[in-house]
């Protein structure tokens, strides 16, 4: 399997979750969030096979979403604007993201991620 891991290093979260993947031998390939944010393309890709709606792949609890009053901004917002808004900074993306073959993981949750990566 191969899996692609995108995280922010100094987030807690994702240094839990990294811990995670590592006792679990799970093979992963890390990309910093912050210094290589996902483009347009790849955000659509993983929205589409993650089957979520775009909001989940928002980290609400950022500075940067609370800085920029995202909450109301949304409901003013089509699809097309708010992937394009995520794809400008990795720092609102909900983090740590797990892009599997034929999933996409937001957050660090482990019953999810025990049922899609270890059974």
């Amino acid at each position: 399997m191969s899996l692609l891991f995108l995280q922010y290093p100094p987030c807690s979260t994702c240094k839990n979750a990294k811990k995670w993947l590592d006792a679990h031998n799970i093979s992963y390939k890390a990309r910093n969030i912050k210094e290589e944010n996902p483009k347009e393309q790849e955000l659509l890709e993983w929205i589409k096979k993650s089957g979520l709606p775009i909001k989940k792949f928002f980290n609400t609890s950022g500075n940067i979403y609370k800085e920029q009053n995202l909450k109301k901004a949304f409901p003013g917002m089509s699809e097309e604007e708010q992937i394009r808004l995520l794809a400008t900074n990795g720092m609102l993306v909900k983090r740590p993201l797990i892009i599997g073959e034929d999933f996409v993981l937001t957050g660090f949750k482990e019953e999810e991620w025990l049922k899609n990566l270890i059974s």
